[in-house]
């Protein structure tokens, strides 16, 4: 792949740490439905022990690929150099999208929490032109390169969580002064639509990777802010979670934007208008983070002559500018799509290009057992092999559970596999197009 020119400052640990963590989580934001569809018990639960069979083994497997191939494009660069260039496209394919559905969510989350707080800001069109506002703002940021994104990714990070930080300590207080936290559960448990909104706000490690030649020392701090992030997301949701369920606060009033109703019960007023400003920071450091990651994939596949070249083209800077416009464009696309179909369609896409890394993971350690890899995952390739097995079975449960929701009047299954498959076509035509401009 040709070396583009790329800027002298590159993100160091702790700004790659806090865009990881956007692209991952944010906070607690999007967890209220799993309290809603399982109870207090069940969603700490789902929360604690889903890291160890979905985030943990992906943050190990990423580790290890990411400090052994850092190359910008990331993951697909991975599967492209197991697998080759056709399922290469296919990753990066499923990935863009994923990223399509994945992008309206954070906007329209914000929207959600606004409505909890001043609902006629959000009527008729008000409630698209403020989740326009969020697209813009990210993409004019993202024009000023990755460092600017990363440094500011710490700012929204601290500043978002901060509110988080008061209505722990205040529904502490209140629990502390009450005679028992609501043991109640919710009147009609949904365990498989809970599982699926807590596999969605534990997935996108990956996100990180497309940005590797833009970060300073890839091998080394990758597995790093990878370890550190997983840690870090679990913590922000337990402790929420536990901290309102001992305040007392009944399950069945959770739903998505429903941390503006809590922050109002434990702290009043102002910690609640707090709690909805911390959301737009949230919604707009996730969108601005997840941005930097998806915009590089186009530049990368026209970097391998699978898209034309006019996506090479960059600013000073280094920002692949027409991928990123491009990219934007067929995000504020899709902003009209409610939340519950958007989580659907964008887990069971991540699903598919999860299972493909891992497959790399694998098929590298067999074809390139001498690759240098400063971080490893312990063990031979067997245990690689393991690894991937908890994640693997979780996608195909998502496949699985899609199967009753419906997306334009056909089965969310169906317009998921139909979104895959159109990566096919796709390279053919790429395909198509290299062997007509050698002729």
């Amino acid at each position: 792949m040709p070396v583009a020119e790329r800027p002298l400052r590159k993100l160091r640990l702790l700004p790659l740490l806090a865009a990881t963590y956007f692209m991952v989580s944010g906070g607690p934001y999007g967890l209220e439905d799993i309290i809603g569809f399982a109870g207090y018990g069940r969603a700490l639960l789902i929360l604690a022990l889903l890291p160890f069979v979905w985030s943990l083994p992906t943050a190990l497997m990423i580790g290890e690929l990411a400090s052994a191939i850092p190359e910008e494009g990331g993951f697909y660069a991975w599967v492209r150099r197991a697998l080759g260039p056709f399922w290469g496209f296919q990753e990066a394919w499923l990935s863009l999208a994923a990223s399509v559905f994945d992008m309206a969510i954070y906007p329209t989350t914000f929207v959600l929490y606004l409505t909890h707080l001043a609902p006629s800001l959000t009527e008729g069109h008000r409630g698209l032109a403020i989740k326009l506002a969020v697209v813009i703002t990210a993409t004019l940021w993202n024009l000023r390169g990755a460092v600017s994104v990363g440094e500011g990714s710490v700012v929204l990070w601290l500043t978002a969580l901060c509110p988080f930080v008061a209505l722990i300590v205040d529904a502490v207080w209140i629990g502390l002064h009450t005679s028992h936290a609501t043991l109640a559960a919710t009147a009609k448990p949904d365990l498989s639509a809970a599982i699926l909104v807590a596999m969605w706000n534990y997935m996108g490690w990956d996100n990180a990777t497309t940005i590797a030649g833009e970060v300073d020392r890839p091998q080394r701090n990758y597995p790093r802010a990878m370890m550190l992030a997983a840690l870090m997301v679990m913590l922000t949701y337990v402790l929420p979670v536990a901290a309102v369920w001992w305040a007392g606060i009944a399950p069945d009033r959770f739903s998505t934007g429903a941390w503006v109703d809590a922050a109002r019960f434990v702290g009043g007023p102002t910690l609640a208008l707090l709690v909805v400003l911390a959301g737009a920071v949230d919604s707009l450091g996730t969108f601005n983070a997840l941005t930097l990651s998806y915009t590089r994939l186009p530049y990368a596949l026209a970097c391998d002559g699978l898209l034309p070249g006019i996506f090479k083209r960059q600013l000073r800077n280094g920002v692949p500018w027409v991928a990123l416009l491009a990219c934007a464009t067929g995000w504020a696309l899709a902003l009209r799509l409610t939340f519950e179909r958007l989580i659907t369609i964008d887990l069971v896409l991540w699903g598919m290009s999860v299972v493909l890394e891992f497959i790399a993971l694998i098929v590298l350690r067999v074809r390139e057992p001498e690759l240098p890899r400063p971080f490893r995952v312990p063990g031979p390739t067997w245990v690689a092999v393991l690894l991937g097995l908890a994640p693997t079975l979780l996608a195909i449960y998502a496949l699985y559970a899609s199967r009753t929701e419906q997306i334009a009047g056909i089965p969310a299954l169906a317009f998921a596999i139909a979104v895959a498959s159109g990566g096919l076509p796709l390279y053919l035509l790429a395909q198509l197009r290299n062997d007509h401009q050698r002729a």
